[in-house]
């Protein structure tokens, strides 16, 4: 392996975990409207997106997405306009009885592919992956070793 600085890494790594982003409060309103399992079916949806990222990095897609104004402009959209329906969902759902609203109620399998995908659809983790990982890889470094860290982010 050629990975420098791995406990900087983790150090690095665990700053960004505990730092809140709209992952952090796509889990917390899961975790509040439908409870503890809710939410951690909804953590492991957004951990399944971050590893697709940490792939896409280091087969050189999310390089494309990022360069190409059409395309990065095309993953912005669809992941807006998908938060955007998400938020709508929730304003239009029916108020709990003590008046305040929540997520609707959804099957396991639906918050998980709900995590999946604000996750993938999300420029900023795809620019967080290109921009970060390869900071603690030395030059003469593989993919693997970018899946690698990739996947101990997203285990962390």
């Amino acid at each position: 392996m050629n990975i420098e600085n791995y406990g900087l890494f983790i150090i690095a790594s665990f700053i960004l975990w505990v730092t809140p982003g709209q992952d952090t409060i796509y889990i917390i309103a899961r975790s509040i409207s439908q409870g503890r399992m809710a939410g951690i079916v909804s953590a492991l949806g957004i951990g399944t997106g971050a590893f697709a990222h940490a792939i896409l990095a280091s087969a050189g897609v999310s390089l494309i997405i990022l360069t190409s104004p059409f395309l990065f402009m095309l993953v912005k959209v669809l992941g807006g306009g998908y938060l955007l329906y998400l938020g709508i969902k929730s304003l239009t759902s029916k108020a709990k009885e003590n008046g305040v609203l929540s997520l609707e109620e959804a099957k396991l399998e639906k918050i998980y592919s709900q995590g999946v995908i604000t996750n993938i659809l999300n420029p900023k983790v795809a620019l967080f992956f290109i921009a970060f990982l390869p900071q603690f890889l030395s030059h003469n470094s593989s993919s693997p070793d970018l899946i690698f860290l990739g996947l101990t982010f997203v285990l962390g």
